[in-house]
């Protein structure tokens, strides 16, 4: 590991009047982005960009690895519900006078929800690049046949419409796929709530609250009548042909699944299917805030020409371009006035959707109580385990998740 990090070291500069910029990207994001760096190198000649791709699957640790080891890029893409962990490492440069004299950056533009994923503790320490939320991709048809003219916006008129066709569906067949290896479906129902997840600081479960039941009922109901049959998606064979078998009506699922539908729908079914927000308590619901931001990792030796980076790859323009590659959807809004996604239905309505997404609690240990809260909801799904008895077992495994929280807190309180 030491060869490796000397190594990136001495790629800092090319020659004496070049700086590279290290740039560490996950996925396909890293392959994509590469199409775009020419571009920024011709606009900026005394700069190149060497793009590190990560699996997301190592991404967590080896970020932690390069931390201990002082050996972070110049620009990195971060998963925005990682940024609060390396908020309390310190590890991030606070951006916000950045961000008020860029003329390229404009905080304004971005949707508020997944810009608040960046700020914490009052500090913005990312740019949002792209984003995701969760959302209904439907039937039209199945929904028309029976008797569903319009799309729910209500739970009251969710509830009716996946009773109508739960009704008319065959047998094996149902009105919705919440698979229960997910925990997007039950964040979302609860994003939606007035009650916050967490209480006193975030530091300690507040899934005891009325909110959080409405949401938990709301869930287990869907399964309760039938509607949804109690599978994961790995017992699901292909989710994309069930879906165009009529095999359910709806499926909650993110943005990428907008080019693998239209690229697997029939000819014949081209037209019967679309997207819609998510129905809420008393009318279109809150989502999920999701997607990654740029960061600067604090102390950068090339931090300036790093943020050049950050600037060019947050145009609008630059942003489409990005969006027609990957099927990534753009943070700003002004990225959403160009026709390929303006005129585009299916994209139309996570364009509404992100105007009212909600940040997750931002704390580190967010993504373990996520896992609880899937675990926790399978077992009233699966196991028959009683609400009331699950909001307290979810307390309680939350506040033993969070107990490290509590005592930092109390020690600077202190």
């Amino acid at each position: 590991m030491l060869v490796v990090v000397a190594s990136l070291a001495g790629c800092a500069r090319r020659g004496d009047d070049t700086t590279t910029i290290r740039f560490w990207a996950m996925g396909r994001e890293a392959e994509v982005v590469a199409e775009l760096l020419p571009d920024f190198e011709r606009e900026h000649p005394g700069l190149r960009v060497e793009v590190q791709a990560i699996p997301w699957t190592a991404a967590h640790e080896k970020l932690l690895t390069a931390y201990a080891a002082d050996a972070m890029p110049d620009l990195l893409q971060l998963g925005n519900t990682w940024i609060p962990e390396f908020a309390a490492l310190d590890a991030l440069e606070p951006l916000r006078p950045r961000v008020d004299a860029s003329v390229v950056v404009d905080a304004g533009d971005y949707f508020p929800g997944i810009l608040d994923t960046n700020i914490v503790d009052g500090q913005l320490l990312g740019v949002p690049w792209y984003v995701d939320t969760r959302l209904l991709f439907y039937r039209r048809d199945i929904l028309r046949d029976a008797g569903i003219a319009t799309a729910p916006r209500t739970w009251e008129e969710w509830a009716a419409a996946m009773a109508a066709v739960q009704r008319a569906a065959g047998p094996g067949r149902h009105a919705i796929l919440l698979p229960l290896n997910e925990f997007e479906p039950q964040l979302s129902l609860a994003l939606q709530q007035d009650d916050p997840l967490l209480r006193d600081g975030d530091t300690r479960g507040n899934f005891d609250s009325p909110g959080f039941r409405r949401a938990l009922a709301f869930y287990a109901r869907i399964f309760e009548e039938g509607w949804a049959p109690a599978l994961s998606e790995t017992q699901v064979s292909n989710v994309w042909d069930e879906f165009f078998r009529g095999s359910y009506a709806f499926y909650l699922s993110g943005p990428w699944n907008i080019r693998e539908f239209r690229r697997r729908a029939p000819p014949a079914l081209a037209d019967a299917w679309g997207t819609m927000p998510l129905p809420g308590p008393e009318g279109p619901g809150a989502g999920i805030a999701g997607g990654t931001s740029l960061v600067l990792p604090r102390g950068g030796a090339h931090a300036d020409a790093a943020w050049r980076l950050v600037e060019y790859l947050s145009r609008p323009a630059v942003q489409r371009r990005f969006h027609a590659l990957s099927g990534n959807l753009p943070p700003r809004r002004s990225a959403w006035q160009h026709p390929d996604l303006a005129a585009d239905p299916l994209a139309a309505a996570f364009r509404d959707q992100l105007e009212r997404v909600r940040p997750t609690p931002k704390v580190l240990e967010w993504e373990r109580i996520a896992q609880e809260l899937r675990l926790v909801t399978e077992r009233v799904v699966r196991g028959g385990l009683a609400q009331d008895q699950a909001v307290r077992e979810l307390d309680a495994a939350v506040d033993a998740i969070l107990a490290k929280r509590r005592w930092i807190v109390d020690q600077e309180a202190r």
